[in-house]
């Protein structure tokens, strides 16, 4: 067998353009403001509240390389007595966004929600830059935690739609969304990134039993 012989001048230009691949990946997750988690805190959707979830938020980032710290979780909670809620919509602050990868999801808010983001599973990357498993998977994984209607604003609907405000992993429900935009039937819903239908119930295995793993949505406030 011939060897192929590499100068010395070879390895060097090679180790620069392998030097400049792993700079422009770090400069993308630096740049990074909008990711799915790569995994939830393991709780189904007891996320210690929406301060846990936004903690959760920021050590995954800072874990793959992002340098921002203000990260918040698209999620809303409801209040008791008919006071407002939160809305995931004004927690997330004024865009743009871009994934991983570096590419723009929405321009801000109003597009975020007009139908001319870009969340897919194509795009909706987890902070590693990875896609999440989705419809037609071996494991399914598509149901995206958001409390949320599809305005991104907490839901009227009257009962559990947010796990306990994030804090329940036993009795109740959550909305979620699919990040494939994909679901039984082709109707808007199914289609929604961020209000397709309600959870089984709050725990893990809940979740998993509809094509969940207790995931949800991070959006860097700038």
């Amino acid at each position: 067998m011939k060897l192929t012989k590499i100068s010395p001048a070879g390895i060097l230009v090679a180790l620069i353009a392998a030097g400049g691949m792993i700079s422009d990946a770090q400069a993308q997750h630096k740049n990074m403001s909008f990711f799915l988690t790569s995994a939830g805190p393991g709780r189904g959707a007891d996320l210690d509240g929406l301060d846990g979830a936004d903690a959760h938020c920021a050590e995954l980032a800072k874990a793959a390389g992002s340098k921002r710290t203000n990260w918040r979780a698209y999620l809303s909670t409801t209040a008791p007595g008919g006071e407002a809620g939160v809305n995931a919509r004004d927690r997330i602050g004024k865009g743009p966004w871009h994934n991983a990868k570096g590419v723009l999801i929405a321009r801000n808010v109003k597009d975020l929600h007009s139908g001319r983001d870009k969340i897919n599973k194509q795009n909706a990357l987890t902070e590693k830059g990875e896609p999440i498993s989705g419809r037609g998977d071996a494991v399914n994984m598509h149901d995206v935690l958001t409390g949320s209607d599809p305005a991104g604003m907490y839901s009227t609907a009257g009962s559990d739609t947010t796990c306990a405000n994030w804090t329940s992993s036993e009795a109740g429900s959550a909305i979620v969304g699919h990040h494939d935009r994909m679901g039984l039937k082709d109707t808007r819903h199914m289609k929604s990134w961020n209000s397709s239908h309600g959870t089984r119930g709050c725990s893990q295995e809940a979740l998993k039993s509809t094509g969940g793993a207790g995931l949800f949505y991070c959006f860097a406030a700038k």
